[in-house]
């Protein structure tokens, strides 16, 4: 069933998701300050090329290092106030949008994952669920 819900959400935007986070990070990693952004933008594009079947965890709740924390925090904190807040904002909208019709439930659900990964992706890893 998530194969089938995956190539559906792909054919019909999906893939347009992707390409939109994989020039973003290919922007972000041609700067040098943009470069921490870059390897969270490609996690996003590959996460909302296929997003049923697959979660969003913290980086030290997947490998149980202690991680870096505040550096973390920091660059989603500058991520937030430059990018990741209209980026939700984008994905809350479509949510509302495809929730309102019965067949885009399943989709609208995970736009609202995509919305909140969007907030704050650095530290994260995406896990098959």
């Amino acid at each position: 069933m998530k194969l089938l819900l995956n190539i559906l959400w792909f054919v019909f935007g999906g893939w347009i998701s992707l390409l939109a986070w994989l020039l973003a990070g290919v922007v972000l990693a041609c700067t040098v300050v943009g470069l921490p952004w870059a390897f969270a933008a490609f996690r996003i594009a590959g996460f909302s090329a296929a997003p049923f079947g697959r979660q969003v965890l913290p980086r030290n709740a997947v490998d149980g290092s202690g991680g870096s924390g505040l550096l973390d925090g920091l660059l989603n904190v500058v991520w937030f106030i430059f990018a990741g807040w209209w980026l939700a904002l984008q994905h809350l909208v479509l949510a509302i949008l495809l929730i309102c019709s019965v067949v885009g439930i399943p989709f609208g659900l995970q736009h609202l994952k995509l919305a909140g990964f969007s907030l704050a992706p650095v530290g994260t890893r995406v896990v098959e669920t």
